[in-house]
């Protein structure tokens, strides 16, 4: 089980007579560099140097981590502390076994998919689930463009993850259908948003809010895939109140130091049949007397969502494929 994550990230005090530091969020963390919201307004910030002195399996500050900050004369900040954390989203680092952190003290997270253009991708789709179930993270799903598909066929595609107690939201960034109750579901919380190129997240958000006016790019014609827009997680402020924390490419999204043997607990249609299993070691692939392969046979539990499970199982714990 991962441990660095949710412990308290060197806890620093500031000298006896420096200036007194101020709560912060940090709303965008690139290169060393930090934007932090604070009571003043937003203010650009770099760790104060024995913050990282220590080494780190993990990222030591990332989107959403709540700081304190001591304001310097030049108008910047150093951050001082960095709270402990509730809960992460995270991924494996590109070319080193380390954690890195894509949003710190999410609320929830909501997975963006479209109905067509591109077509959903629901091996991604579990994957993600799988994340928030191991980050113990409310999920809800999003099907954008639902402008180009029929409405009940939709809804017959995603009811099984209604059925699992994913709340599934329709909407259409074009038509502004399903807009409103999107929002009310983004208000007062920290959202981390993901989803696979070119499913309209970024319309979504300025749907929501005009006045945010984010870049979007249209789905490539020649490859029907989608370009991504963001380069570093950054926390957005939605009107109303809330963020929402919009991430880069995420095809690695978080598989991120997971046993194979917990697998099973991140499916919820799977995890009160493990202790049916003849086996205590069961991987519900081939074993006879499995619970989880019975529950298959029987329709109890879909093909597509065991695949799902038995892809991952056999070596995708890393995200890719």
């Amino acid at each position: 089980m991962k441990e660095n994550s949710t412990d308290p990230v060197l806890l620093s005090q500031s000298a006896t007579g420096e200036q007194t530091t101020v709560p912060g969020l940090i709303l965008r963390a690139q290169s060393g560099f930090f934007e932090v919201e604070t009571q003043h307004g937003s203010v650009i910030a770099t760790l104060r140097g024995r913050l990282k002195e220590k080494r780190q399996e993990t990222d030591l500050a990332a989107a959403g981590d709540r700081v304190r900050l001591r304001l310097l004369d030049d108008g910047n900040g150093l951050i001082e502390a960095i709270e402990k954390r509730s809960r992460v989203l995270s991924r494996r680092a590109p070319g080193r076994e380390s954690e890195q952190v894509l949003v710190a003290n999410p609320d929830q997270a909501l997975f963006v998919f479209a109905g067509a253009d591109p077509d959903p991708n629901f091996r991604m789709l579990d994957r993600f689930l799988v994340v928030a179930e191991r980050e113990q993270i409310p999920a809800m799903i999003c099907l954008n463009k639902i402008d180009l598909v029929e409405r009940r066929s939709a809804e017959a595609e995603f009811q099984e993850y209604v059925s699992l107690g994913y709340p599934v939201l329709y909407a259409s960034a074009k038509t502004g259908k399903g807009i409103r109750r999107l929002h009310n579901h983004l208000k007062g919380r920290l959202t981390v948003l993901a989803g696979p190129s070119g499913v309209g997240k970024t319309s979504l958000l300025n749907a929501i809010d005009p006045e945010l006016k984010l870049r979007t790019m249209e789905v490539r014609q020649a490859t029907r895939k989608g370009m991504h827009t963001t380069v570093f997680p950054q926390l957005i402020p939605i009107r109303g109140g809330g963020y929402v924390a919009d991430t880069p490419g995420l095809k690695a999204l978080g598989l991120w130091d997971i046993e194979p043997e917990e697998l099973d607990a991140y499916f919820p249609e799977m995890r009160n049949l493990v202790a049916g299993c003849d086996f205590s070691n069961c991987t519900h692939i081939h074993e006879p007397g499995c619970a989880v392969l019975a529950a298959v046979e029987g329709g109890r539990i879909s093909m597509e969502r065991y695949d799902s499970y038995r892809r991952i199982r056999l070596g995708e714990l890393d995200g890719s494929g």
